[in-house]
């Protein structure tokens, strides 16, 4: 019973060995890249191991290189690996250039993959130029009339400028720029309607793929409509601004017009409450000349009857007391 417990022991073991040793010493990989004429020894492929660099990767890599005739440096390639770039699409990048007749060096590849950007996808549009559709973009002519335009924009990877290179966004941002200042320099929306091809060469000319990843090769007008006539909404605006100045200046001249007259309700108020003060003095002025000796009873009758007559006179002069009083006369003789 110990025996076969022993026996089973070694088997495990020995199956365990035996992976450990095609694990660490891949004999299968070694033996594909020895037919396939790259030299690496079983050596590095397990150094390979230790730097926890995939020797698959690394080798299949230097197989494909091989085959397409480029000579390609294993510590370049991990050292690549392990600055966190992407080996494979790296010399994918480089043997499509390659039959491609596009100047790509190794150091520019990994340079364009360690730059976030995708060299072999760069390559790819290099070849088979990319074509990008703008947002509507909309500008106004000098007649006040809008123009909505959308632009097919064809360009393709620039190599040597995909490092530090301003992306597709920039490049969109400077063809909308671009309408906008052609289409608004137009006399007339009808020449740009007419030839909307005078768009396309205006922005050719700015040169906007300075500076950007891309090389534009065209820009093409797809489609332009007519908009709003801002001159016409903006001659609105301003009339109907005008009209509400002059009608709060106007409010305004109102205003003080009603101050000014309640202003000079309030003096006339003040008059008269002037002229009553002024009359409440009068009997206390006439009771002090009496008892001073200089105004006799006669004279005080004389008084009356100027007061009497004179309130007779504004009662005649007053029409619609005068009026009342009359028809309170005529109908007093009727009876």
């Amino acid at each position: 019973m110990n025996e076969m417990y022993v026996f089973i022991a070694i088997g495990l073991g020995s199956i365990f060995l035996i992976w450990f040793l095609f694990y660490f010493i891949p004999v299968g990989l070694w033996f594909t890249a020895l037919v396939s004429g790259v030299r690496i020894s079983l050596l590095q492929l397990i150094l390979m191991r230790w730097r926890k660099v995939p020797p698959s990767v690394i080798v299949n890599s230097m197989i494909a290189a091989t085959k397409a005739g480029l000579v390609l440096e294993r510590d370049d390639l991990e050292a690549h690996f392990l600055a966190g770039g992407k080996v494979q699409q790296v010399v994918n990048a480089l043997i499509s250039a390659d039959k491609a007749n596009i100047e790509l060096n190794f150091k520019t590849a990994t340079a364009i993959d360690l730059a976030g950007r995708d060299v072999f996808q760069a390559v790819q549009m290099s070849v088979n130029p990319k074509v990008i559709d703008t947002k509507k973009v909309a500008a106004v002519a000098k007649d006040g009339i809008q123009l909505i335009a959308i632009a097919r924009v064809t360009v393709r990877a620039n190599i040597k400028q995909l490092v530090g290179g301003a992306g597709e966004e920039t490049v969109l941002a400077r063809v909308g720029e671009g309408i906008v200042s052609s289409i608004g320099s137009a006399d007339s929306h009808k020449s740009v309607l007419e030839n909307p091809d005078s768009i396309s060469k205006v922005v050719l000319r700015k040169g906007l793929d300075s500076g950007t990843a891309f090389e534009i090769l065209s820009i093409d007008i797809a489609d332009i409509d007519i908009g709003k006539n801002i001159g016409a909404v903006l001659q609105m605006d301003q009339a109907q601004a005008d009209k509400n100045i002059a009608q709060a200046k106007a409010e305004e001249r109102r205003a003080m017009a009603v101050a000014l007259e309640q202003e000079m309700k309030a003096k006339a108020q003040e008059a008269r409450a002037n002229v009553i003060q002024a009359e409440a003095l009068i009997p206390q002025s006439i009771a002090e000349a009496f008892k001073a000796g200089n105004l006799g009873i006669m004279d005080y009758y004389k008084f009356q009857n100027i007061q009497a007559d004179t309130r007779m006179r504004d009662s005649i002069s007053d029409p619609a007391h005068g009026s009342s009083q009359s028809t309170k006369d005529l109908s007093s003789g009727k009876k």
